[in-house]
């Protein structure tokens, strides 16, 4: 059995769940296996029903009020405890910021061989082998996990999310659990922005913007897309932005549909962040950026005049006045 972790927060399913949910119910297939889901913490049951769309059977619902803030010696104590008591041989998780504190864990507690960051369906025609990317996404690697039970963290948008027809059965389950080590005192929530993980579109900017004065240019772009913002280091090390805003290696890492980097140059540490995006668009007017080479599309060009007349031409294509 193949058993699909399913991520919330605050009681609604991530973006990213439905693309394992498809993985994990395509890997049961692919195993001749049936593919089951688990998840933790306050959620509507009707909404946990709905995974069955996406090819799995059973949801394994576990409630504690300790399991509603990720805490991930108790989300992988719980996991490996499902995994093990509904005789799981591969387990599924999103590589996403949870999937990055718990995979390990779940790992050693079920002894099982880990893959981090698996962009396809396992080769099982000789072994188990699962395709990843390396060296920040600079190449790929074969790995084959030989152990019993194996664990796959699938990067987020590198799978195809399919719908199709099916009622999930829910079944509800309370456990104990020790005195967590951390407590959550209070959660401060950034407003009436597209979080940066779940976004399908970034409009992204760096130096190029000149100062914090000029970054409506950005604002307008992206609410007319209904994107989310972000800026490069030096923009967030220099408090142009706020510091959750800060994509690439040392900050935080996404993988949007749509991508816009305007006055970026393209530093690799910068690269490593974002280019797991579907397709990357550059607007510099350094036609010898390094971006470019990593871009899908590319405009040279001054963003103070590139940047209002996509604008203006996408309200018009919308019908925005």
């Amino acid at each position: 059995m193949v058993l699909i972790f399913v991520d919330q927060a605050d009681g609604h399913i991530k973006k990213s769940s439905f693309e394992v949910l498809t993985y994990g119910a395509k890997l049961a297939e692919q195993l001749g296996t049936t593919a089951e889901a688990v998840a933790l913490g306050t959620i509507n049951d009707d909404q946990l029903s709905t995974v069955g769309k996406y090819g799995v059977k059973k949801v394994h619902h576990i409630t504690n009020e300790a399991l509603n803030h990720l805490d991930a010696q108790a989300y992988a104590k719980v996991i490996a405890d499902t995994a093990a008591n509904t005789g799981a041989t591969v387990v599924v998780i999103s590589h996403n910021q949870t999937g990055k504190a718990i995979a390990g864990r779940v790992s050693a507690r079920l002894k099982a061989g880990l893959v981090a960051g698996a962009i396809a369906l396992p080769d099982t025609s000789n072994g188990f082998v699962v395709k990843k990317t390396v060296f920040s996404g600079k190449a790929f690697a074969n790995i084959n996990i030989t152990s019993p039970i194996k664990i796959i963290s699938l990067n987020p948008n590198s799978f195809h999310v399919t719908v199709g027809e099916g009622v999930a059965e829910v079944i509800a389950t309370t456990v104990a659990l020790n005195d967590p080590k951390v407590k959550v005192t209070a959660v401060n929530k950034v407003s009436g922005e597209v979080p940066l993980t779940e976004a399908d579109i970034v409009v992204s900017g760096g130096r190029g913007l000149k100062g914090p004065e000029n970054w409506g240019i950005i604002l307008d772009l992206a609410k007319v897309l209904g994107a989310a913002t972000a800026c490069s280091r030096p923009v967030g090390d220099a408090h142009w932005r706020p510091h959750h805003e800060h994509v690439g290696q040392t900050g935080v890492q996404i993988a949007p549909n749509l991508y816009i980097a305007v006055g970026i140059s393209g530093a690799i540490q910068h690269l490593a962040g974002v280019n797991r995006s579907k397709v990357i668009v550059v607007i510099n007017k350094d036609p010898e950026a390094p971006f470019f080479k990593a871009a899908d599309y590319g405009i040279v060009g001054d963003a103070f005049e590139v940047l209002p007349q996509m604008t203006a031409e996408i309200k018009k294509l919308k019908g925005i006045a």
